[in-house]
């Protein structure tokens, strides 16, 4: 059964676990999913600086799958945000996706799509990302709410509410064909509160599922083996043996 390796750039066992149950849900017999939490950095991404930290995360949890001697036919970053997905490709030798990634493209088959996720610092960030996936003609603007993703999952009765009222405007301000709901923290809640959004509502998991199920099914061809070439100082040890 071909591998899927789901990386979690936070410091969360619990969005950890979250994550493993969609995406073993969602993937069903199509994978095998193996979780990995990061090893260091912030227990939620919400600002520039965790968000650099998390990338490190994500090389250093690749590095650890392959001492551990896993061999995924993909990789999936599970935080809307994709940490690292530039960097990881150019060396794991199969194919990366991100939660934001696989949802923007989905979104993005309906037209301008707006994106509303829990964190102000994110917009930003977003757009940039946005950018630099080619998205951001297609991007028409980021609804941010107060509450982080992590203090959303804590009160989740009242992060549905709150979150509908934001698609619903994000829709209307934005004149979207589309809403992202992003967040891995958020996994489920779209499938909820879709039917008080008029327009389609994507959940960024749910989006990540269906880009995994369709890369383990056409894993790319590598002539080289993985790695990256760089004579690391002072990281861990599986990621300095990498190179």
């Amino acid at each position: 059964m071909p591998g899927l390796l789901l990386v979690n750039p936070n410091t969360s066992a619990g969005v950890s676990g979250l994550l493993q149950q969609h995406m073993r849900l969602a993937l069903g017999d199509a994978a095998a999913v193996h979780t990995l939490t990061a090893r260091f950095g912030a227990p939620y991404i919400a600002c520039e600086a965790s968000y650099a930290v998390a990338q490190h995360a994500v090389l250093d949890a690749w590095a650890v799958a392959q001492a551990q001697g896993l061999a995924p036919s993909a990789v999936l970053i599970g935080c809307f945000g994709d940490p690292g997905l530039f960097a990881l490709r150019e060396g794991a030798g199969v194919p990366v996706g991100g939660l934001a990634e696989a949802a923007f493209a989905a979104a993005a088959r309906h037209g301008r799509f707006a994106v509303v996720t829990g964190g102000e610092r994110w917009k930003p960030m977003l757009q940039r990302l946005a950018q630099a996936l080619g998205r951001g003609e297609r991007l028409a603007g980021v609804h941010t709410v107060t509450p982080s993703g992590a203090e959303l999952l804590a009160d989740p009765q009242g992060a549905r509410a709150l979150l509908a009222q934001a698609c619903r405007e994000a829709a209307e301000r934005f004149r979207a064909d589309a809403v992202v709901l992003g967040g891995a923290a958020l996994a489920g809640m779209a499938a909820d509160i879709a039917p008080q959004v008029l327009v389609p509502l994507v959940d960024s998991v749910q989006a990540g599922a269906e880009w995994a199920r369709a890369a383990v099914a056409q894993p790319l061809a590598q002539d080289a083996p993985a790695g990256f070439g760089v004579p690391w100082h002072n990281v861990s040890p599986e990621l300095a043996a990498l190179g």
